[in-house]
This record gives C-alpha cells, sequence and structure tokens, in this order.
C-alpha cells in the first residue's frame, strides 16, 4: 500500500505545501517546515528530470511525502517520474473514465499496465539494489486524479470508479476557468460546483484533496471531510514574507 494513500484513511486531515520554484535549497527548507506532504509541480513551474532529481534528494532526510505533478498524461513521463522515485503523482485534467484508466496503465508494470522497466538503471530501485521493487511498485504507487472541468465534473463517479485511482484532488484554478470565472475561484457558482464535488467524491469512498483558498476556505473543505488540503505554494510564502517585511519600512 502507499505510504499517504494509506495515511489518508485516519487522523487528522493531511496539510501540504505546493513547490513551484525548482530550488533544492528552498524545497529541503520547506520539508522542514513540518508539512505532511510537499507537492512538486511539473505542469506550472520550470521544473526538469534534473531538477525534481534534486529536489527529491534534498528532501529525502525529512518524513515529509514527496508528490509530483506530472505535465501531461503521457506514458513516459509518468514512467520518467516513477523512476526517478516519486511513488505518488497527481495527474492534471482529468476528464474521463478511459483517461483515468490509461493514467493508472502507465503506473503500472505489466501485465497490469505498460510501465516500462529499467529497475537496474533507476533510482526508485535503488538502481538494481532494491531486489523487491519490481514486484511490490504496483500496489505502492499511488493515483491521485485532478478534477478541473465540466467534463472531470460531470465523470466524477466513473472516475473514482477507476481501479487504481486512489484519489481525486479538486483544481478550483482551472475549475474556475471552465465555469466561466477566469481568475475568479471564490465565485458563487464555482464555489457551489466545489462543494457538490467534495460531496460526490466522498461518497465514492475515495479520499478527495483540494488547493485551499486561504485559511478559512482550507478549514471549510476539512470540515466537509478533504482529506488533504494544500495550503499555499513556495512562491507565496517567499512574496508574501518579502512584501512583509518591505512594508515594515515605509
Amino acid at each position: 500500500m502507499n505510504a499517504f494513500i494509506e495515511s489518508l484513511s485516519s487522523g487528522p486531515a493531511k496539510i501540504g505545501l505546493w513547490q513551484a520554484l525548482a530550488n533544492n535549497y528552498t524545497a529541503e527548507i520547506c520539508a522542514e517546515a513540518g508539512f505532511d506532504w510537499l507537492l512538486f509541480d511539473g505542469e506550472h513551474s520550470p521544473n526538469t528530470a534534473q531538477t525534481l532529481l534534486g529536489q527529491l534528494q534534498a528532501v529525502a532526510a525529512s518524513p515529509v511525502h514527496a508528490i509530483a505533478r506530472v505535465p501531461a498524461h503521457d506514458d513516459w513521463i509518468i514512467k520518467q517520474y516513477l523512476d526517478l522515485g516519486f511513488r505518488t503523482l497527481l495527474v492534471p485534467m482529468v476528464d474521463s473514465a478511459e483517461q483515468a484508466k490509461a493514467i493508472v496503465a502507465a503506473t503500472r508494470y505489466p501485465p497490469h499496465g505498460v510501465r516500462g522497466v529499467a529497475s537496474s538503471t533507476s533510482r526508485a530501485a535503488r538502481f538494481g539494489q532494491a531486489t523487491s521493487y519490481l514486484a511490490t511498485a504496483n500496489s505502492t504507487t499511488g493515483v491521485i486524479v485532478q478534477i478541473e472541468s465540466r467534463s472531470g465534473l460531470n465523470a466524477i463517479e466513473e472516475i473514482a470508479a477507476v481501479e487504481g485511482v486512489d484519489a481525486l484532488f479538486i483544481g478550483p484554478g482551472d475549475l474556475s476557468a471552465a465555469l466561466g470565472h477566469l481568475g475568479a475561484p471564490m465565485a458563487d457558482e464555482v464555489q457551489s460546483a466545489v462543494d457538490d464535488a467534495v460531496h460526490r467524491v466522498l461518497a465514492t469512498g475515495k479520499p478527495c484533496g483540494i488547493f485551499g483558498l486561504g485559511k478559512a476556505d482550507a478549514d471549510k473543505r476539512i470540515s466537509q471531510g478533504v482529506r488533504f488540503v494544500s495550503i499555499g505554494t513556495d512562491i507565496g510564502v517567499l512574496m508574501n514574507g518579502a512584501k512583509a517585511l518591505r512594508a515594515q519600512f515605509k
């Protein structure tokens, strides 16, 4: 079983922080701040395989769980992220059960999927020294799919029913754009859609995650039963801290 997914079944909601600076040093600092999980973003950040590798190595000594958001559904990208050593992936823009099935297949070795085998050169398998990796990787890889479109909303139950989908994550930013409220995720229509999505995800029995839009919003989602919440970004922490410091001397 995947350790992060298993942790969602009990205890308080897991609090995370988005990593978008693509920097080893800041990743290590954030890992020491006490978050339950860090999300390393390959979709909207200047991350490469090399920068992701460095950040994984930087946080390895911390108990924080490293999750990666892949930039696309492509099999080769998913394979590469897993070989680097990420055990849990967040996949954006999942609109249907068919897409979810293909994503799960990309994370599984044959005969249960299409993931290519390279254990002797894979960091995840400790370069061939973790002799049990090939036998256990399918069952220990976590797959979280992101719901952030009208199609995704309409297919929540079907997506959640896909074997191998471990959790669903609601992205209010893209969802607000899809609903005609670009840049306004707190718009009433968007918030109603998120309320409904959270309820429907939880009704499937799968854990629900979300990007919290501030303290009050995060608290609301946790009270609704959301099991893992991102409460900000490393960029936001730096920007807000820098602005607050500068404001002291105006």
